[in-house]
């Protein structure tokens, strides 16, 4: 289009050239006759006057052309910076072009006139003809700079895409990674702290070196603003899962899982909801309390580090902001209780029937999409964990104070474990061949240990589900969170604390919540966790990480378990018969075993440690010993990190970084006892090393 305009003027100003000669011309080859002296006066007149008026227009022309050229000048610099000015430039060209055209025709009225008009309209018309190639060249450039802004952006690509009003912003990274364990967990990338093994362990006499690309990370973010409200969801994913059959002897079979995926609404308020999996509100935050704001120790490990606050659940969660100082939560999370179970009362039948007197988890329903290969199970919760924050910014530091509330139920049965009746006679006949009948009495039960045990609440003798109860615990705690930058902000030094009741779950080693009493019911353990942190920045390429962290689970032992167990043997009965005569006959006899003085809880002292050091050989090729006897349920876990992160490129095109992380571990059991001897305290160490090469999607 600006060329055709720029070849239509051209066009107009060759044109109006020719016409302004052709008058010329014509005068000469006229006829040369005498003028009349009054037609002459009256030509002059009219020549006169009509010069004055083509002056007159041509200096409006002239400011015209002026004032069009400066318009023109202020389009060129802003052309290079904003293509939307581009068809304004575009209009202004053709609106100069349009009075380069009137000027034009009024140049070739005023040449017919006069030969000093011509030359007026021949510098007019030079003009014109720079003007507009000027703004052929200043619309030529605004292209040329539309075109290389078009192409950049094609090579930079967005990192948000426009999609129907909604900003779609994809992120993750690809890792290739390494664990070398000094002790081997035949585990993954993914550390399960508690199995760090004790020295009966057989595994453990091995180290084992495993490469990974599972920790890959996809996630994608939407989000989109109405009015003044702000709608977010995020998703997250990765491939740290197992399944029942999942393997990775030739292909990586294992499941994608779900690490995040929520919605949440943000109010010009300051209220904000969410809904969906996500970070526990009692995960520390950088600033304020907001989704895809957590604070993350910079390890390699996915289990984080010990003493690290966590959970990833699905919850409800409201927080209200009061301006960039002040923040308060509340979330309703899903909740699962984790029991160590030891010394439940228990009644075994003579054909190994085991009746226990509660329960607190069930196997997954397979219809129901829970895992019923999973040996631990799902506690049926009556009630989801409810947690509060708060959280405070005063600029120099970040300081959050969180609680916690849980509740854990399970089902009682009282008359589940009870004794058999007291020894009973029995009569055994036999009709021989010839018709003799024998007989004769024999003890059918023989009691051992403490006797008979009838509960006097129950009246049945056998197990029972009478007297059938639900039985509720209340339980929680609360800890802090610390976070500064110091030394210019190179430094940030961070610590957490927390402690409560059965608030295992909550912290990152996942020692238990509870245990298991003689009558059933459960008791909640004191748990207690910390964890110290340094990321130190040491320039915008490098960063080297430091934490040291600790888990507590308190003893809770009882005495006064409960076992009745039964046992059928083979005797010989001697029978006799009326007339004298006597045959041995073979009979069924029950013993039965009565306990009322077992341990169990958690912690016991009494438990029996003596095999903690003690190595069994494997009862298969693929199964390792787990050692000798060590009931030391753990007491205290502890972890050392140190680590670094380099980033070998950081831009349009994404980030590259590697890092190495060296940890160390030890792990205590509660004391116990020896055979008698002195007690036992079972400890364990593993040293373990990770690297990581990762690349993260811009």
């Amino acid at each position: 289009m600006k060329k055709l305009a720029t070849l239509t003027l051209s066009l107009f100003l060759t044109t109006g050239m020719v016409l302004a000669d052709s008058p010329k011309d014509a005068s000469k080859d006229s006829p040369k006759e005498a003028a009349q002296p009054a037609k002459a006066a009256a030509a002059g007149a009219e020549t006169t006057k009509s010069n004055a008026e083509i002056a007159a227009e041509m200096e409006e022309l002239r400011q015209a052309m002026q004032a069009q050229q400066e318009q023109l000048q202020a389009l060129k610099e802003e052309l290079a910076k904003r293509d939307r000015e581009i068809e304004a430039a575009r209009e202004a060209a053709a609106a100069a072009n349009s009075r380069a055209t009137e000027a034009n025709t009024k140049a070739t009225e005023a040449v017919a006139t006069s030969a000093e008009v011509k030359s007026t309209a021949t510098a007019l018309n030079t003009t014109v003809a720079s003007m507009a190639a000027s703004n052929a060249a200043v619309v030529n450039s605004a292209e040329m700079a539309t075109s290389s802004g078009q192409k950049k952006d094609e090579e930079k690509g967005p990192s948000t895409i426009r999609f129907k009003g909604i900003n779609l912003t994809p992120g993750g990274f690809i890792e290739a990674a390494t664990v070398t364990r000094q002790r081997a967990l035949s585990a993954d990338i993914n550390t399960p702290f508690t199995a760090i093994p004790y020295g009966n362990n057989a595994l453990g006499k091995l180290t084992e070196t495993n490469f990974t690309a599972r920790q890959s990370r996809l996630s994608l973010l939407a989000d989109a603003k109405f009015g003044s409200t702000k709608v977010s969801a995020y998703y997250e994913a990765d491939f740290l899962a197992a399944g029942t059959t999942s393997n990775n002897r030739q292909s990586n079979s294992y499941v994608f899982r779900q690490r995040q995926l929520w919605g949440r609404l943000d109010l010009e308020n300051g209220w904000a909801f969410s809904a969906g999996q996500m970070w526990s509100l009692a995960t520390e935050n950088k600033k304020g309390i907001v989704n895809r704001g957590e604070w993350f120790p910079s390890q390699i490990d996915p289990q984080y580090v010990v003493g690290y606050v966590w959970q990833r659940a699905d919850s409800f969660r409201a927080t209200k902001s009061f301006g960039d100082k002040f923040s308060v939560g509340a979330s309703m999370e899903n909740g699962q209780a984790t029991v160590a179970a030891h010394g439940m009362s228990t009644y075994t039948s003579a054909s190994g029937a085991v009746s226990t007197n509660s329960f607190a988890f069930a196997p997954g329903s397979g219809g129901g999409l829970y895992n019923a290969f999973d040996g631990t199970g799902y506690s049926p919760q009556k009630l989801p964990d409810f947690v509060f924050k708060a959280a405070f910014d005063p600029g120099w530091a970040h300081l959050e104070v969180f609680g916690i509330v849980s509740t854990f139920r399970n089902r009682i049965y009282p008359c589940a474990v009870v004794s058999i009746p007291a020894n009973t006679t029995a009569t055994a006949t036999v009709t021989g061949a010839d018709g003799t009948v024998y007989s004769g009495d024999y003890t059918n039960n023989v009691l051992t240990g403490a006797g008979a045990l009838a509960n006097p609440a129950c009246s049945n003798t056998t197990p029972s589900s009478i007297g059938a109860s639900n039985d509720s615990r209340t339980g929680g705690g609360g800890g802090f969170h610390f976070r500064a930058p110091v030394l210019n902000k190179k430094l940030d030094v961070g610590l957490t604390g927390a402690y409560g009741n059965g608030i295992g779950r909550f912290i990152s080693a996942q020692l238990a919540d509870a245990t298991v009493r003689p009558d059933g019911t459960l008791s909640l353990l004191h748990n207690a966790g910390w964890l110290g942190s340094l990321d130190w920045h040491v320039n915008k390429n490098f960063d080297v990480y430091g934490y040291v962290g600790g888990e507590y689970a308190g003893r809770s032992s009882y005495a006064g378990y409960t076992s009745v167990a039964g046992s059928n043997a083979t005797i010989p009965v001697t029978l006799a018969a009326e007339d004298g005569t006597t045959i041995i006959y073979p009979e069924t006899q029950t013993t039965w075993k009565t306990s009322i003085s077992g341990i169990g809880g958690y912690g016991n002292p009494l438990a029996n440690n003596s095999g903690c050091s003690t190595e069994n050989p494997p009862s298969g090729i693929s199964a390792p010993s787990g050692g000798g006897t060590c009931n030391g349920d753990i007491r205290y876990i502890g972890e050392g990190t140190l680590g670094f992160w380099h980033k070998i490129y950081q831009g349009e095109k994404g980030k590259v970084q590697w890092g190495i992380q060296y940890s160390y571990f030890y792990k205590t059991g509660w004391s116990g006892s020896n055979n008698g001897g002195a007690s036992v305290s079972p400890h364990a160490v593993d040293n373990m090393v990770w690297t990581s090469f990762r690349y993260y999607i811009p």
